[in-house]
């Protein structure tokens, strides 16, 4: 008999430690922030455990080489804002995850929770790319001037 209940007694430990080792892992964020660029990919990758990954190339400076950010999205429903917003300039939030033995969650360590779309690109301090005005707020143009007989 006791020997019967050490068996369950090890059994549920080598269950139940994993289990709460993983979602500690999963719950705790080592870090997180913002990271904004323009969107270059997202595909949904992996043998068994499909995971959203993507790539953000972020300038620091007009001319300078671009650096890329390597994502991972949990979320479909961030996922499906992301795809819609392919090519544009966003900002990303994200949670840096450590101790994720496996790429069964993802392949990086940064998790997108959240996009925004960012609407100026800002080229150095107090220097921003205009964008276009609405067509209905265009400026009037200018009268020809009336010339005046002597």
């Amino acid at each position: 008999m006791l020997k019967s209940r050490a068996f369950w007694l090890v059994l549920l430990l080598l269950v139940l430690l994993p289990t709460v080792y993983f979602w500690a892992m999963l719950s705790w964020s080592y870090s997180d922030g913002e990271r904004a660029g323009w969107l270059q990919k997202l595909s949904r990758k992996g043998w068994l455990c499909k995971t959203w990954e993507g790539e953000l190339s972020m300038v620091a400076m007009p001319g300078a080489a671009p650096e890329k950010f390597a994502f991972t999205v949990r979320d479909d429903a961030v996922a499906a804002q992301i795809n819609a917003a392919m090519g544009q300039r966003v900002s990303l939030h994200y949670e840096e995850k450590v101790g994720l033995p496996t790429s069964c969650f993802g392949e990086t360590r940064h998790f997108v929770t959240a996009v925004r779309v960012t609407e100026q690109v800002p080229l150095a301090p107090n220097i921003s790319v205009p964008q276009a005005a609405p067509a209905s707020a265009a400026m009037p143009t200018a009268q020809p001037a009336a010339s005046a007989s002597p």
